[in-house]
């Protein structure tokens, strides 16, 4: 079985100035659209994690969550939406494939180069490229939730590399530009150059 996917747009966009940093165009489709177009064909079904009015998100004919832990608690919380919403409508399902909504040159193959990364004892695979690691592009299993729970409300860890820190997790190399991120005014006007 497919992974069921989660795209991430669920923050506040502050570098952005504010507003749903995933609906912004590049050439004439929103950076969520194009994420959207890219994760369906490597997953069973894919929810949007977003704390803005679903009602926003109608065009994309996906379904359209709030984060499971209020207050903009970051991505470990859309994360933790999407694994508990992929058992419920998906309970075959064993990983949750997540990418944020800025992110809209995807690889076609993220899915299938994740999951071939989970060897060796690998719990979880994330991508990265030769400066960093993209811990917000990765493969998840959903058997985690509970987990991921206790530490949000429980321990308030907030940062994905913190709470990678506890698993066996490979990092899976892609080209940078593939993981390039929309984050600022400047970053857009860029790669709309």
């Amino acid at each position: 079985m497919k992974p069921v996917g989660v795209i991430l747009a669920g923050g506040r966009s502050s570098r952005m100035g504010g507003g749903h940093k995933g609906l912004m165009m590049l050439q004439g489709v929103s950076m969520l659209g194009r994420v959207l177009t890219t994760l369906k064909p490597q997953t069973e079904a894919v929810l949007i994690s977003s704390n803005g009015e679903p009602a926003l998100f109608a065009e994309f004919d996906a379904p359209v969550l709030a984060d499971s832990v209020p207050g903009y608690q970051g991505p470990l919380a859309g994360l933790l939406t999407g694994m508990l919403w992929a058992r419920h409508h998906y309970p075959c399902a064993t990983h949750l494939l997540s990418a944020p909504c800025d992110s809209p040159y995807l690889p076609r193959d993220l899915a299938a180069r994740l999951a071939n990364g989970l060897v060796g004892g690998a719990e979880i695979a994330v991508a990265r490229d030769a400066q960093r690691i993209h811990p917000t592009l990765g493969l998840w299993p959903v058997t985690l939730a509970e987990r991921l729970a206790t530490d949000l409300n429980c321990r308030g860890v907030r940062r994905m590399q913190a709470w990678l820190a506890q698993f066996a997790v490979n990092a899976v190399a892609f080209d940078a530009a593939c993981l390039k991120n929309i984050n600022t005014p400047d970053d857009l006007v860029t790669v709309r150059a």
